[in-house]
């Protein structure tokens, strides 16, 4: 089973944002809706922790650090191919995003061509309300936003 991890930044200025990518290579160039990820990667369990993974995965994608802890744990989700996610989630309020350098990755280009091209993880990331998120992020990950706005009401409640 292939088990990856992700932090999901959000701010509540001006109103509830989330921070998410928007996935590179000539496969996801022209899409918007369902073409989006949280800044992710896989990772082996046992061998680091999810969230040590997460901030490894968001460094490697963005090409910055993400921000200091505190990191609450959202949950793990799971994809229709089985695949897992497990989000954890941090306030982005003043998080800069000075410094972008995207990651890259190889693929044959075109297809069957047996040339080799250098394409971006991820091409832009933008600050979106959460219902545009639930449109533009993958299926997989969509019911991570609906954990964010339980887990964000929870703390308002407790007086967190």
């Amino acid at each position: 089973m292939i088990t990856s991890a992700g932090i999901l930044l959000y701010r509540l200025e001006p109103s509830l944002e989330v921070l998410i990518a928007h996935m590179g290579g000539p496969f996801w160039a022209s899409k918007d809706a369902g073409a989006w990820s949280i800044p992710k990667g896989e990772f082996a369990e046992g061998e680091e922790s999810a969230l040590d993974a997460a901030r490894r995965e968001f460094r490697e994608e963005l090409g910055i650090d993400p921000p200091e802890p505190p990191y609450a744990e959202l949950g793990t989700f799971a994809y229709s191919s089985g695949k897992r996610v497990t989000v954890f989630v941090a306030d982005g309020g003043g998080f800069s995003l000075d410094g972008l350098q995207f990651g890259e990755f190889e693929l044959e280009w075109p297809p069957r061509s047996g040339r080799t091209a250098s394409f971006p993880e991820v091409d832009r990331v933008d600050w979106t309300d959460t219902d545009a998120a639930r449109e533009r992020l993958v299926k997989g990950q969509r019911p991570a936003i609906d954990a964010l706005e339980q887990h964000l009401a929870e703390a308002s409640s407790s007086g967190r």
